[in-house]
């Protein structure tokens, strides 16, 4: 398998820490891109930025029309939203992604996991699944698939790794129930799980991107 192709914001000195950012239904890795200045991080901070492309594909709500997602949607109803094939082959598309990172010398417990919608589904997919303790994760303005599997797939590595979930009180593509339902189930999971919502649509804010900027600085300190 091709790695993911990334947009790679390097900080001014060596990296010794990476957060990798993935975004939504038809944007791409640009998409995001330009929120690394407005985290206003340390420059001591030796944090390098990847923002991986997802794959180009037909969406099935869309009429088939091509665009990058990280997996199909062929309805609008939640319990069945998130194609579990394409879910998962994008689970591991990002894990390879990771696995890279680590073999390069950044070891996973430098790593932060963050991802926006269709983003944040495989961050909260990926956070019960992968063998390896990572910095933390963000799920942002999303939900959760398949969630009647996490306990049966879950390994337990990340149970102790902070989770950031934020939602809009006014999403209207993720219904804010959506949101609320995944951190109710990562949190009777026994995940160390962090809710935060903001008076917003299907987007992120100001005051939003402040608090990111924090939760990404505790769990990523300057070494």
């Amino acid at each position: 398998m091709a790695l993911l192709p990334f947009v790679d914001v390097k900080p001014a000195g060596q990296a010794d820490a990476a957060v990798v950012w993935l975004h939504g239904l038809g944007d791409s890795g640009d998409g995001f891109a330009p929120i690394v200045p407005e985290l206003r991080l340390p420059k001591s901070s030796g944090i390098r930025f990847l923002f991986p492309h997802a794959p180009v594909r037909p969406i099935t709500i869309n009429g088939g029309m091509q665009m990058r997602g990280w997996y199909d949607i062929k309805t609008w109803d939640l319990n069945d939203r998130a194609d579990e094939t394409g879910v998962r082959e994008s689970a591991t598309a990002v894990t390879a992604l990771l696995d890279k990172l680590i073999e390069q010398g950044i070891p996973a417990n430098r790593i932060l996991l963050a991802g926006f919608s269709q983003g944040g589904v495989i961050a909260l997919h990926l956070l019960p699944r992968l063998p390896y303790k990572l910095a933390g994760v963000m799920a942002l303005s999303t939900y959760m698939a398949v969630p009647g599997k996490l306990k049966e797939e879950m390994t337990g590595a990340n149970k102790s790794t902070a989770v950031l979930v934020n939602h809009g009180t006014h999403d209207e593509v993720v219904p804010y129930s959506a949101g609320q339902a995944a951190f109710n189930a990562l949190k009777f999971a026994g995940f160390t799980v962090n809710w935060a919502e903001y008076r917003m649509g299907h987007s992120v804010c100001p005051q939003q991107i402040a608090d990111i900027s924090r939760f990404i600085q505790q769990q990523l300190p300057a070494l």
